[in-house]
């Protein structure tokens, strides 16, 4: 029996990367998982994967974006699994370049705010309401670890980011009476799928990475995961409205 068998825990953008670490670190732990991700391909992948090792899992199409996709996207765990207990939200959509401000076009902007920063809103409301339901719970959101500071080019990206940390703690501030704790993870650069194709495709992009952090190396995703598991833990019953940096001292270097 693990510390959260008989919990229901949802993972958006789990078909791959960190959103697929967590889900792997929860289903290992003994929570049912609702895995959900904008590719049917990796996401069901992924949810077959926990099933083959002997956990439970299910994959729900869902952009979050949307929000009558985000309201099924919970219903889809209440259905299936019988509620929602917990949720690590870690969808994110990629500009795909770094662009100066001004340079930005409009609609851009628009389509990466929308997962990036509306969709986490979304998520949210949909989550709490049905942790209500369960009488508590505990969401998780995906920031970056450049929480504290700035880089040429990701206003599109740290705009978000650095506002989840704010929605997180007001959202801690209003529901902790009762008993919904909300924090967030702010990870490091990672050996994910995006981080391999862009170091292929960039010369010279991981070292920059590696040259600010102070444990000298990437971090693999299961080590952010295990962050982010933990606050959804009991081990973490007296923690709300924190952003935990899970990032080799990356912030540190960057200052």
């Amino acid at each position: 029996m693990g510390e959260l068998t008989g919990k229901v825990a949802l993972v958006t953008g789990g078909g791959r990367g960190l959103g697929q670490s967590c889900a792997n670190i929860l289903a290992s732990k003994g929570a049912s998982v609702v895995i959900a991700d904008i590719d049917p391909a990796t996401g069901e992948a992924a949810a077959s994967t926990i099933r083959a090792s002997g956990g439970q899992a299910s994959f729900v199409r869902a952009d979050v974006s949307r929000e009558d996709n985000v309201a099924a996207m919970v219903a889809h765990a209440d259905q299936t699994f019988g509620g929602l207990d917990l949720a690590i939200n870690n969808a994110v959509r990629d500009l795909g370049k770094r662009t100066p401000l001004a340079d930005i076009d409009t609609a851009d902007w628009e389509r990466v705010m929308a997962v990036n920063f509306t969709g986490v809103f979304l998520c949210m409301k949909h989550e709490i309401r049905a942790m209500q339901a369960r009488g508590g719970g505990a969401i998780v959101n995906i920031g970056s670890g450049n929480e504290h500071t700035a880089e040429r080019g990701l206003s599109w990206y740290l705009a978000a980011k650095q506002g989840i940390y704010a929605m997180t703690k007001c959202a801690a501030l209003d529901y902790g009476a009762e008993g919904i704790r909300i924090n967030a993870v702010a990870p490091g650069p990672m050996w994910t799928p995006l981080m391999r194709e862009t170091a292929a495709k960039s010369p010279g992009h991981l070292d920059r990475h590696i040259a600010h952090v102070p444990l000298g190396r990437i971090g693999e995703p299961e080590e952010v995961a295990e962050a982010a598991v933990w606050l959804c833990s009991p081990s973490a019953s007296f923690v709300t409205g924190v952003t935990l940096s899970a990032d080799g001292g990356y912030v540190l270097g960057s200052t």
